[in-house]
């Protein structure tokens, strides 16, 4: 990169946030990133923005990673891919005249949680209650979720805090609260989801499911991972097949971003990738082969039929779905951690 284009890179990324409210405006502020669907300003949530950070290397501001596509880069790709450049000259341009033109100043971003995120999210899941006699178990069961038996990683708050954004006013809604733990087993974050009240249905919220501390590196547990693991996107999705394969260890990471990313325990030996059935949980899973296959871990893809497992369960049974999953597992884990139709079919 030319030290003109270094240098106008450098002051896009120190005013990324305004950089993201201009090009990609369907976006939103998501703790230190910018969220949005992709770099033709698409709303979604598969394009992110790191908003703070260096000036360079890792973690650096500016730098954006499309988990659908793999597509990466700075704030100079960004623009360049957003209004169609393909010459860096004209790039450059755009870039000046973005930094040099009057534009409204955003106010600033008002945390909406303490600075230790994860203390907070550490706070609200020891006072939230577990699931069983909840709407979180009723929501669960809506989904097809049936076994609430070693749910520790879940729990229920009936007035959960809910902010659209920094100027709307505070809600309270109950939520499903998922705990987002390391390695060592220590919550470093929250994953919240809004209920109705009735529990049937998530809330009539423009974004019902936040997640709170960090992520990156860690999942939502079920199970005590030793030599073999299945790892997925969705808390349902991954309770889905808890449903059907109950002593299988699971972890869902909450996103195809962090799927892709998640720390591998030094006992690992076999994984099965849950996978969506969509761009992002195709790129996820590469991503995971990839990675899997360098630290000596074989792995192995489990395919839903629909979309993902849940729609799997809610329109096949679990019957339909634990026959379809265990025929995806090598031999020896159909003997080890299958589970007995007949159970099931109760």
């Amino acid at each position: 990169m030319s030290s003109d284009a270094a240098e106008l890179a450098r002051r896009l990324a120190r005013d990324a946030e305004t950089v993201c409210r201009y090009y990609l405006s369907n976006g939103r502020r998501q703790g230190r990133y910018w969220c949005v669907g992709d770099v033709a300003n698409t709303p979604g949530r598969s394009l992110f923005v790191r908003l703070k950070g260096p000036d360079c290397g890792s973690g650096a501001a500016g730098k954006w990673t499309d988990a659908a596509t793999g597509e990466h880069g700075d704030l100079l790709d960004l623009i360049a891919a957003n209004r169609g450049l393909d010459r860096l000259r004209d790039v450059l341009d755009e870039a000046r005249a973005f930094l040099g033109s009057p534009r409204p100043i955003p106010p600033p971003w008002k945390p909406q949680v303490p600075r230790d995120a994860s203390g907070a999210a550490r706070w609200l899941f020891a006072v939230s209650k577990p699931v069983v006699g909840t709407i979180a178990e009723t929501y669960l069961r809506a989904r097809g979720i049936a076994d609430m038996h070693d749910l520790d990683a879940l729990r229920f708050h009936p007035r959960c805090y809910y902010r659209g954004d920094a100027d709307a006013p505070l809600e309270t809604w109950p939520a499903l609260i998922a705990g987002v733990t390391d390695l060592t087993n220590r919550v470093t974050g929250v994953h919240r989801t809004w209920l109705k009240r009735s529990g049937l249905h998530k809330a009539p919220l423009v974004d019902p499911r936040r997640a709170l501390g960090t992520l990156l590196g860690n999942g939502v547990r079920f199970g005590i991972v030793d030599d073999v693991l299945a790892a997925g996107e969705g808390i349902e999705t991954m309770l889905s097949l808890k449903t059907v394969l109950p002593r299988l260890p699971m972890l869902a990471a909450l996103s195809a971003y962090h799927l892709a990313a998640f720390d591998f325990a030094p006992s690992l030996r076999r994984l099965y990738v849950a996978r969506d059935n969509d761009a992002a949980g195709c790129f996820a899973t590469e991503r995971l082969h990839t990675r899997a296959k360098s630290a000596s871990i074989e792995v192995y893809d489990l395919v839903p039929v629909l979309a993902d497992f849940n729609a799997d369960l809610c329109r096949f049974g679990a019957s339909a779905l634990q026959l379809h999953v265990t025929a995806q597992l090598v031999c020896a884990d159909r003997v080890r951690f299958g589970a007995e139709l007949d159970k099931l079919a109760r």
